[in-house]
């Protein structure tokens, strides 16, 4: 998928410019078999204005309170097999490089099943998906449907015929003990 990311910022008067126009490649890694994850823009503290439009640092995948991340990502149709011959130890290394953070809030017990301390906002760009909650709770969203996911554990399934396409933002957020 190609996705193109045009940012603006403002130049040493203060006046509105194009910062930069560019192709994002996609991420991939073993052990997301078919899928693709656009990391697009982000920062680990609240912006400040004028700037110049350049990116700051993210240290994880996942934003702190006060950060964000605006990604998108594809789930191919179909069931995500792993290869059997598949070096587990390789693949969750090459994985930790590429979306540093992704696997920390994963349930081991549950391909896919994951929880982050983020509010997620996101919208279905093209296909279907699937959102799994506990209990066996779940609901099919499709081409322009929008999901606020706040911080439960969840996962997602493409039971479609083509790929899904899903914009995201992402807001850190504090998880209070209960």
């Amino acid at each position: 998928m190609k996705v193109r990311r045009v940012v603006t910022g403002h130049d040493a008067s203060g006046k509105a410019v194009f910062a930069s126009d560019e192709q994002v490649e996609p991420v991939t890694a073993a052990l997301l078999p078919g899928g693709e994850y656009h990391r697009l823009w982000g920062g680990d503290r609240i912006p400040t204005f004028p700037d110049d439009g350049a990116p700051t640092p993210q240290v994880g995948y996942y934003p702190p309170v006060g950060g964000h991340r605006f990604t998108m990502f594809r789930i191919a149709p179909g069931t995500r097999k792993l290869p059997p011959d598949l070096d587990m130890d390789a693949a969750r290394r090459e994985l930790d490089e590429k979306l540093p953070g992704l696997t920390d809030g994963m349930d081991p017990e549950v391909p896919g099943r994951h929880a982050s301390d983020t509010i997620d906002f996101g919208i279905v760009l093209s296909g279907e998906v699937t959102l799994h909650l506990d209990e066996g709770a779940q609901t099919v969203l499709r081409t322009g449907d929008t999901f606020v996911q706040n911080g439960t554990f969840h996962r997602w399934s493409n039971t479609g015929t083509e790929p899904a396409i899903v914009a995201l933002f992402m807001a850190g957020a504090r998880r209070e003990d209960s």
